[in-house]
């Protein structure tokens, strides 16, 4: 199965970096499984909605409001994923690039059966290359969820 993990985000602004230090910390592991593409979506761009609707699976990193505490997670998959980005307009500095995402591929015919989004709740949003500790501390288990949602997906194909 084709996945597509899509970080998102500014790495010149703290913790809304957060979604490219996810993948620069998953490339070492995933740089021999020629079934995952990790992609740098940086701020969001409509030239992604051609490898969103090339993948068969797909997984957004990205900082955003989940209302919880600084470094919090959450994974939300398939229609609560969808139900997330469509409902919380204000919860990413990048929603509505994602929605747009998601319309262009619906509209084209293929927006993924399996799609997932780990939201991390982010404490500062100011002008800094490093993730706060609250957040830094959130990648190695953002992983984890990644991998295992990766291990359950293969094994549902």
């Amino acid at each position: 199965m084709k996945t597509l993990i899509l970080g998102i985000g500014n790495t010149l602004l703290t913790d809304e970096g957060v979604g490219i230090h996810v993948l620069q910390a998953l490339e070492p592991s995933l740089a021999d499984s020629p079934d995952v593409t990790l992609l740098d979506g940086g701020t969001l761009s409509f030239t992604l909605a051609g490898p969103i609707e090339e993948a068969e699976s797909l997984i957004v990193v990205d900082a955003a409001n989940i209302r919880g505490v600084p470094g919090d997670w959450k994974l939300f998959q398939g229609e609560e994923m969808d139900a997330f980005l469509m409902g919380n307009r204000k919860s990413t500095v990048h929603e509505v690039g994602l929605t747009d995402l998601r319309a262009i591929a619906i509209l084209a015919g293929h927006w993924p059966e399996k799609r997932a989004m780990l939201a991390i709740q982010p404490d500062i949003v100011d002008w800094g290359e490093q993730s706060t500790p609250a957040v830094a501390a959130a990648i190695p288990p953002v992983c984890a969820a990644i991998h295992e949602l990766l291990k359950a997906w293969n094994h549902a194909a």
